[in-house]
């Protein structure tokens, strides 16, 4: 049985930690948390977001900017959201709508697709 969903991996170009750390942890407000002894000689960190994890893992060889792959981060506030990251020159996209939520995406400094969501009443 499956219990639910533990942590959901991104990567970044190998050796861009400073410039994620900075994107993620900084302009998204996302906590760092400690890797595991085990795996911190291989590059990359994890981030908490409550009850699930990020790891932000280093990859190259591949162009972020091509895929749908994605993350969701669900909000209280969507226009907070869009001016924070428009002030860091962040270029946000409307996404297609679906009944009940607001939403938008964007990319992050490395090309990987990013939304943030709100549940809407209908």
């Amino acid at each position: 049985m499956i219990l639910g969903l533990h942590h959901a991996q991104i990567t970044i170009p190998k050796g861009k930690e400073t410039e994620g750390k900075r994107f993620y942890c900084d302009v998204l407000g996302l906590k760092e948390i400690e890797k595991p002894e085990s795996l911190k000689g291989r590059g990359g960190f994890w981030l908490d977001l409550g009850s699930y994890q990020v790891h932000v893992g280093t990859e190259d060889g591949f162009d972020r900017n091509t895929t749908k792959a994605h993350l969701a981060y669900e909000v209280d506030d969507i226009s907070y959201w869009k001016k924070r990251l428009e002030q860091h020159h962040i270029k946000v996209e409307e996404s297609v709508a679906i009944p009940g939520y607001e939403r938008f995406e964007f990319r992050d400094p490395f090309g990987n697709r990013v939304e943030m969501i709100k549940e809407v009443l209908l």
